[in-house]
């Protein structure tokens, strides 16, 4: 949980690029089924965590770094392509939420450990 104010900071950051795709992606009149459709692919990733965590990590992180959604929104808008438009907004608002929920980029230890902390609840019986 976020205490510090510098966290809260960053979450709210994230929340308003959240917000801000949810928003151009509605001012463009894309599909909300495409949206549910999409919204939670990049999760799919976590399969990778089948063959370990170190490639878990890697196939974890390759779709919940903001280079490629960006890379697509570009292409995108160059190549007036409203799909990958549409895919691009729905992943970087993946991400965003994520990042706002606290869900950071995976480290090879293990799921839980993030470059923003260990998520989940401490298995060790220590209170904080």
């Amino acid at each position: 949980m976020a205490t510090r104010p510098v966290d809260l900071i960053v979450r709210f950051e994230w929340v308003t690029v959240a917000t801000l795709a949810v928003v151009c992606y509605a001012m463009a009149h894309f599909s909300w089924w495409l949206f549910a459709l999409f919204i939670l692919a990049p999760d799919l990733s976590m399969l990778g965590y089948l063959a370990g965590p170190r490639l878990g990590a890697v196939t974890y992180n390759a779709l919940h770094i903001l280079i490629a959604p960006l890379v697509l929104l570009l292409a995108g808008a160059l190549l007036s392509g409203p799909l990958t438009t549409a895919v691009a907004l729905i992943w970087i608002a993946h991400i965003a939420i994520d990042r706002a929920l606290g869900y950071g980029l995976k480290l090879p230890t293990a799921f839980q450990d993030t470059h923003l902390g260990r998520i989940g609840r401490d298995r060790s019986g220590a209170t904080g």
